[in-house]
């Protein structure tokens, strides 16, 4: 009996893969590197620009404040001796808040819910939004059931064939400006 029920079991396995296999072959996959449209369309481009702007004003502006309390802890060091305990603590409670108003602008600027990471997704979002537009034209055209992103950040596909990657296609649409 146990025989019998390993044997159907199995057949069932084998009727079950050769019924996958066949119905797999129709199915056409390929793939994009969204890493790369971002780096060659020129909305995209402009929009990092953009960024890369803000966020170096921010960072000057961090490092200024940087500045100000080492110059601050220097100028400390060098009349601590000379100073009362009150004054010490005064001057020591006044470089803590120094520092922590730095940590919290950092925070509120660069941190990962912070004014930049806003922005990005704020600016970024239209952008992406056309990208899956002309993503999804380009796979309907080529009759491709299931499309993946192949990037340098995120291993998504282990092995892709060069003739299916349609990441210059959708650069290319972008670019002329017909994936509105």
């Amino acid at each position: 009996m146990k025989h019998l029920v390993f044997s159907l079991c199995g057949l069932a396995m084998i009727l079950g893969l050769s019924s996958t296999q066949a119905h797999a072959q129709a199915i056409k996959i390929g793939y994009v590197n969204s890493a790369k449209v971002l780096l060659e369309y020129p909305e995209a481009i402009e929009t990092q620009k953009k960024l890369d702007v803000i966020g170096q004003q921010w960072q000057d502006e961090l490092e200024k404040m940087d500045r100000e309390l080492k110059q601050k802890y220097e100028d400390f060091q060098k009349k601590e001796p000379l100073l009362k305990d009150d004054e010490k603590r005064a001057q020591r409670d006044e470089l803590v808040a120094l520092q922590q108003k730095g940590a919290q602008y950092q925070q509120e600027r660069f941190g990962s819910r912070g004014a930049l990471a806003r922005a990005t997704d704020s600016l970024l979002q239209p952008i992406k939004q056309k990208v899956m537009k002309v993503i999804e034209q380009v796979a309907k055209e080529q009759k491709v059931q299931f499309m993946f992103d192949r990037n340098d950040q995120i291993l998504v596909l282990l092995y892709g064939e060069p003739k299916y990657d349609y990441t210059f296609q959708v650069i290319d649409r972008l670019k002329r400006g017909t994936g509105k």
